[in-house]
């Protein structure tokens, strides 16, 4: 059968936005008639299309037939775990530590599960329309207020997690090349100065990634990532058997004093002179506890949020897998999140029961009060840094595809305009890690607005308003179910916002750095 006119015009537009040629409409006829009858070695792909349902006005929407996904299975579940993957883990232990071993184990269970649902109520509203691009999900629901809304979550957010992964370099690559080189922590070396390191990592590293037109190209990269990452596991459930509570401070008696005993204050000082009282009040913090709650609890839910958020890149990662449908994107989705999930635990689990009521908001910190110069500690610095500097560039494609969308949807692709916008996402972010007070306070606000949006909010009202009412009526149980996941997303975030804005006014956070 021949495609009619309207079918036509959207098939000849290629997935940057250019237009072809009519003397090209016959070709791409042809070349979208063989890239159908090649959906049949996918009954999935079929089952797929057969999703797609004309829209009011009665045109044919947009197909995936478009666009020829190249990316295995494997490399797509890499992606998308590197994209979940991110410096979140490293403030796990922490959250445990201010919540309790079950309470932390339900919260991460409800918002993996969640995290999930939200997966498939945005593969299931492109499935209906054809589109896999988050930002036109918005624009079909809502118009240009719906693109602009995810366009501009998505920017914030993974703004948010870039600079998260920067401040870590920032600040652990020069205790690094401090303990490698044995330098004196307050000599006024240039290598020392974290500010320059993170901006040399970002040209050298990070932008050349950044500048590859496609994001299955960062597969290979994604892998060694989470190869880094299970190697900081590694260490952590290792050094659980290794370190005895209460333990050692790092001694100026012993070693070159580091500059993170600076911030041992006066009463662990006296109880160096006093290895009795020294283990009597340190024997206080040294249990398990299953429930607590206090003044940081306030930041448990928007750090286990903005950990397993990956909405933004899995709809990018959707249109370059090979042999697409929803269901093969959703396992791809299942399995990337049961691994990060495994991961988050153990390494929460065991970071808690290494350091209990000492643990610090930043593990590897923790890990530094006892031996700056241990050597397999250092390794796991380095392995941490490797694994979010080669992050980066996952997050970044999302918000220049966002950026695209909002501003140059009528554009064709241009490698000027790629190369610009992550230039200056890039130095913006730099600068943003440069006067960044702590890594809590990113991981908090980020995670307590966009976060919720793009995991409960947006997939929630988009499903709502894409699949229609003949398929799925306004009141049936599928859309009651998203209407609640979208008012659980308000809920959590109004809670979230509201304990962080009375534990900023009330001074808490302060003081519950070292809880």
């Amino acid at each position: 059968m021949e495609p009619d006119q309207s079918e036509m015009s959207i098939l000849g537009q290629s997935p940057n936005g250019k237009g072809h040629d009519l003397e090209d409409d016959a070709y791409v006829s042809m070349k979208t008639m063989a890239e159908e009858l090649d959906t049949f070695d996918d009954p999935d792909a079929i089952l797929e299309n057969e999703e797609f349902l004309p829209n009011g006005d009665g045109r044919k929407p947009m197909r995936f037939a478009d666009f020829e996904g190249k990316t295995s299975f494997g490399m797509s579940v890499f992606n998308l775990g590197n994209a979940i993957m991110g410096s979140g883990i490293l403030g796990l232990a922490y959250a445990m530590a201010n919540t309790g071993i079950l309470l932390f184990l339900f919260l991460l269970t409800a918002v993996a599960a969640l995290s999930s649902y939200s997966i498939h109520l945005l593969l299931k509203s492109s499935g209906i329309v054809g589109i896999r691009a988050y930002e036109q999900l918005g624009y079909r629901a809502f118009g240009t207020t719906g693109k602009m809304a995810a366009g501009i979550a998505i920017t914030l957010q993974n703004i948010g997690a870039m600079s998260s992964y920067l401040y870590i370099v920032k600040s652990e690559f020069p205790l690094v090349i401090q303990a490698f080189s044995r330098a004196d922590p307050t000599a006024d070396l240039w290598y020392l100065n974290g500010n320059y390191l993170v901006i040399m990592v970002s040209i050298s590293v990070i932008l050349p990634l950044a500048l590859m037109k496609q994001l299955g190209y960062l597969g290979y990269t994604s892998g060694f990532s989470l190869s880094c990452m299970v190697f900081f596991l590694s260490a952590v459930i290792y050094k659980k058997f290794q370190i005895p509570c209460p333990f050692e401070e790092f001694s100026a008696a012993n070693h070159t004093v580091s500059h993170l005993d600076i911030h041992l204050n006066v009463t662990d000082n006296h109880a160096l002179h006093d290895n009795g009282l020294l283990h009597e009040v340190d024997d206080s913090h040294c249990g398990a506890k299953m429930f607590t709650m206090n003044s940081q609890t306030a930041y448990t839910i928007p750090i286990l949020a903005f950990a397993f958020v990956c909405h933004p890149e899995v709809l990018p990662i959707y249109t370059e897998l090979r042999n697409p449908s929803q269901r093969r994107m959703q396992h791809v989705s299942n399995l990337s999140i049961l691994v990060m999930y495994t991961m988050y635990f153990l390494a929460a689990l065991f970071g808690y029961l290494t350091f209990y009521g000492k643990t610090e908001p930043e593990l590897l910190h923790t890990y530094s009060r006892i031996d700056p110069y241990d050597t397999l500690i250092l390794c796991v610095r380095l392995a941490v840094l490797t694994a979010v500097t080669l992050t980066v560039p996952i997050v970044l494609f999302p918000v220049r595809s966002a950026l695209n969308q909002m501003f140059f949807s009528s554009k064709s692709f241009n490698w000027l305009r790629h190369v610009a916008i992550a230039i200056t996402l890039l130095s913006l972010i730099n600068i943003l890690v440069i006067f960044a007070p702590n890594i809590l306070g990113i991981f908090g606000i980020i995670g307590a607005t966009s976060a919720p949006c793009l995991i409960f909010i947006f997939p929630a009202v988009f499903y709502i308003r894409i699949v229609p009412k003949e398929q799925e009526p306004m009141f049936s149980t599928p859309k009651i179910l998203a209407a609640c996941f979208a008012g659980l997303g308000v809920a959590f975030m109004t809670m979230s916002l509201s304990f962080i804005i009375i534990d900023w006014t009330t001074g808490s956070s302060n003081s519950g750095g070292g809880h």
